[in-house]
C-alpha cells in the first residue's frame, strides 16, 4: 500500500516537471519569435526612414537643379547694360564719346510698321545690321499693327517714337503736340513694355514746346543726315541702293533716313553691303547716350 502511494506521487512529480518544462520551451519559444518580430518592424522602420531621406535628399538635389537652371536662364534673359559710346552732334549725325571706331552709320525706318516693317527687320536682322524702327501710332492701333511692332521689338531693333498721326507739329496747340508724342509713348509702352529712347518729328519739324516736352519724357531728339526714298526719281530699288551708297553726304556718323516702303525694302541688301564694303560699321542705337 505505501509502495503505491510512492508511486503515485512520483508519477505527479514526474508529469508536473515535463508540464513545466514545456510550457518553458513555448515561453521561449514565444520569446523568440516576439524577438525576430520586434527585429523586423525594427528593421522596417530603418528602411523606410532611409527611404524618406533618400527621398528627401533626391528632392532637394532636383529643386536645387531647378533652382540653378532657373538662374541661369534669368541670367542669360536679362539684357546687357551697355555704356554709351556714341553722342549725337549739333548736326544730327554721331561722334565718339571717347575711342570708339568713328567709321560707322546709323540706320532709321520711318512711318513704321506700315507695308513692309517686318519684312525689313527680318532683312536687317539677316544681315546683322541694327537701326532704329521710328513708329507711327495709326499703324498699331490694330491687332495686326500690334503683332508687327511685337515681332520688330523682339527681333531686337530700337523703337523710336514718330508722332500718333505724323502731323506737322508746329501746326498743333501744345496739348495737341502733348497727344501725339506722349500719347503714342504710352501706347507703345503698353505693346512692348518699354517706352521709346527716340524721337523724331515727322517732317523734320520740331517746335520749342516739342523739343522741351521731348527732353522731359527722357527722348534724344533726332532729325538726319541725309536721306532719298521719299523722291520720285529714287523709288526703285537700284537708284536707291545706289544713291545711299555713293551721296557725297555719306561720312563718319552720318544718320542715314529711310521709310517703310517696297522700293526701300528691295534695296535694304544692296545698302548695307554697300556701306559694309566702303569700310562702315553699321552703329547699334544701345551704344548712343540718350537723356
Amino acid at each position: 500500500m505505501k509502495k503505491a502511494i510512492v508511486f503515485l506521487c512520483l508519477a505527479l512529480f514526474l508529469a508536473a516537471c515535463s508540464g513545466a518544462t514545456g510550457e518553458g520551451k513555448d515561453e521561449q519559444k514565444n520569446n523568440q519569435t516576439q524577438e525576430e518580430q520586434n527585429s523586423d518592424e525594427m528593421k522596417n522602420a530603418s528602411d523606410e526612414e532611409q527611404g524618406k531621406e533618400e527621398s528627401t535628399d533626391h528632392q532637394e538635389t532636383i529643386n536645387q537643379n531647378e533652382d540653378d537652371t532657373e538662374e541661369e536662364t534669368n541670367e542669360s534673359t536679362q539684357p546687357e547694360v551697355q555704356e554709351p559710346q556714341y553722342e549725337l552732334t549739333g548736326n544730327w549725325s554721331l561722334k565718339p564719346i571717347s575711342d570708339a571706331n568713328p567709321e560707322v552709320v546709323l540706320l532709321t525706318i520711318d512711318d513704321a510698321p506700315d507695308n513692309h516693317g517686318v519684312e525689313m527687320a527680318e532683312t536687317l536682322q539677316e544681315l546683322n545690321a541694327p537701326a532704329i524702327f521710328f513708329v507711327n501710332g495709326h499703324f498699331i492701333d490694330t491687332p495686326e499693327g500690334e503683332e508687327e511692332l511685337k515681332q520688330i521689338y523682339d527681333m531686337g531693333f530700337a523703337i523710336g517714337n514718330h508722332t500718333e498721326t505724323h502731323a506737322s507739329l508746329p501746326d498743333l496747340t501744345k496739348e495737341g503736340q502733348r497727344e501725339e508724342i506722349v500719347g503714342l509713348s504710352d501706347k507703345i509702352e503698353k505693346i512692348i513694355g518699354e517706352r521709346p529712347k527716340f524721337f523724331r518729328a515727322p517732317f523734320g519739324q520740331n517746335t520749342d514746346f516739342s523739343k522741351e516736352l521731348v527732353q522731359k519724357e527722357n527722348m534724344l531728339l533726332m532729325n538726319w543726315t541725309y536721306g532719298y526714298d521719299w523722291n520720285k526719281e529714287y523709288m526703285k530699288a537700284d537708284s536707291l541702293a545706289d544713291i545711299m551708297v555713293n551721296t557725297e553726304l555719306l561720312s563718319n556718323g552720318a544718320n542715314l533716313l529711310m521709310h517703310d516702303r517696297e522700293w526701300t525694302a528691295e534695296a535694304l541688301p544692296d545698302i548695307v553691303k554697300g556701306l559694309k564694303d566702303k569700310g562702315y560699321d553699321l552703329l547699334d542705337p544701345a551704344l548712343i547716350q540718350t537723356p
